[in-house]
């Protein structure tokens, strides 16, 4: 399955205790990398976060935000029998010290004076993770959609490729026959007779020299591979991209050992076709 590592999604849920919101953005990357953003109440569970996400996504720099609207504070209680005790205190105190001077904020800023009702932390987690899943899968979605474009244009590369092959193929044994016949019409421009046996080794040699045949069979074996690893139903990224390397490999070969204008300037085609998938192969998972 072709994904692309560039993409966005969000979800969010509502309940008693308010909003929880999760966005996602990736971009390419040579490997997974989460770069999360949670709100405090909620940081502990960063490892299972990273763990959950870890399990769908393979490559790519992933950046998570977590936002909370937490609106149990709406509903502060005051605990009047603390509250009570600390207001005895203060009075007595104030006659001790006439001087002192407490103000009622003070006193509901004391711990334990305002309480808020205590979230549940497995409610808590299975909410963050229910979020957290349906935006994952919304961003795998859109991934996907994306990777069935990039694997249409890479497809559509391998077609121009195959045909720049098969004309090489064609062209070749034209292309022996006048390297034979310009070496035909040097030795015939000596002034002394040559050996025939030392021709037909000149030959032989500068046929090897120029035989491309081995290079447009690897290049063959390259496109059938590079079609297959495209209809696997795992992330292919890292092998798209060995697999470039290996066609620039083959073009830069034929371009080094080509004696015709034609082989040159197919060679040169070839490697602007390399170029433009490997571009593609960089925002692939």
């Amino acid at each position: 399955m072709i994904r692309s590592m560039t993409a966005y999604a969000s979800a969010e849920t509502g309940g008693p205790a308010g909003t929880l919101s999760c966005e996602l953005r990736t971009v390419n990357h040579r490997y997974l990398e989460l770069s999360p953003r949670l709100p405090d109440e909620l940081r502990s569970l960063e490892s299972q976060l990273r763990e959950r996400i870890a399990a769908k996504l393979s490559r790519g720099k992933v950046d998570v935000t977590v936002r909370s609207n937490d609106t149990r504070s709406e509903s502060l209680q005051v605990n009047g029998a603390l509250l009570s005790r600390l207001s005895d205190l203060n009075l007595d105190l104030q006659a001790r010290f006439p001087g002192l001077q407490v103000q009622f904020t003070e006193l509901l800023r004391f711990p334990g004076v305002l309480q808020q009702e205590a979230a549940d932390p497995e409610a808590r987690q299975a909410t963050l993770f229910e979020v957290l899943d349906r935006a994952l899968d919304a961003l795998t979605a859109t991934r996907e959609r994306e990777g069935a474009k990039l694997g249409q244009i890479l497809r559509d590369r391998l077609d121009a490729i195959e045909r720049i092959v098969a004309q090489v193929r064609e062209w070749m044994p034209g292309i022996r026959a006048a390297l034979r016949a310009r070496l035909e019409a040097r030795l015939a421009d000596l002034k002394q007779p040559a050996d025939p046996g030392r021709l037909e080794q000149e030959l032989v040699l500068q046929i090897t020299r120029s035989d491309v045949d081995e290079e447009l069979d690897r290049l063959s074996t390259h496109i059938a591979e590079t079609r297959r690893v495209l209809g696997l139903k795992e992330p292919v990224g890292r092998r798209l991209d060995f697999l470039m390397q290996e066609f620039n490999r083959e073009a830069n070969t034929l371009g080094s050992k080509s004696v015709d204008a034609r082989s040159t300037n197919a060679a040169v085609e070839l490697k602007v076709l390399i170029e433009q998938m490997r571009e593609q192969v960089q925002n692939i998972e």
